[in-house]
């Protein structure tokens, strides 16, 4: 069972992410995956950014089906390109 993620992106400070810090954190928790909660990971990144930042990211990546948390509050990389293929090559009716 995967528990929810909370980003609180309306009660802090928010800037938008630049598309490198996206790609930059996506990477980080695909090399990752399952090994940080959501404050290691923040402290663990390569490039050190503001916390608002980091949850709009999040957040993103959790609305687009890349990552997910397990029931012990590990975040996980579960995007999967080979199963989209599977997915778009279908027929449909």
């Amino acid at each position: 069972m995967q528990k929810q993620l909370t980003f609180n992106v309306a009660g802090i400070i928010t800037r938008s992410p630049r598309l490198e810090t996206v790609i930059m954190v996506e990477l980080f928790i695909k090399e990752n995956t399952g090994q940080f909660k959501k404050t290691e990971l923040f402290q663990r990144l390569p490039k050190k950014m503001m916390w608002g930042t980091f949850n709009v990211i999040l957040e993103y990546l959790w609305n687009n089906n890349k990552i997910g948390i397990d029931k012990n509050g590990y975040i996980v990389y579960i995007w999967s390109p080979e199963a989209g293929k599977l997915f778009i090559d279908k027929k449909r009716y």
